[in-house]
């Protein structure tokens, strides 16, 4: 129903920038909201950046000032721009989207994207 590819992902080094993409694909309703979360290892995962469809975002305190979400409707695709990279950045990122239809919501995820910041 709803594809989700990630890409971008790779190893830099603290201090650099880098920038994931998801598209999705599939069944897309014009309402929605399309995000990224991460989970590094041994670690739950968590909530990185949030967008909808409207362009609102939020983000956790953790990367404000440094990431940047931001969505292309027409493509239904959404970025994650990271600057200012971290080591304790290093994690798989996800791509997730959620959209309602008959009053149910519906969550839906990439298979992850490797983001390794060295020290």
């Amino acid at each position: 129903q709803v594809q989700l590819v990630e890409s971008g992902g790779g190893l830099v080094q603290a201090g650099e920038s880098l920038r994931v993409s998801c598209a999705a694909s599939g069944i897309i309703y014009s309402i929605n909201v399309m995000g990224w979360y991460r989970q590094a290892p041994g670690q739950q995962r968590e909530l990185v950046a949030t967008i909808t469809s409207g362009g609102s975002t939020h983000s956790a305190d953790s990367v404000k000032g440094r990431f940047t979400i931001s969505r292309d409707n027409a493509k239904n695709t959404v970025y994650l721009q990271m600057n200012s990279l971290k080591p304790e950045d290093t994690a798989v990122y996800y791509c997730n989207l959620d959209q309602k239809r008959l009053g149910r919501t519906y969550k839906y995820w990439g298979q992850g994207t490797q983001v390794t910041v060295s020290s």
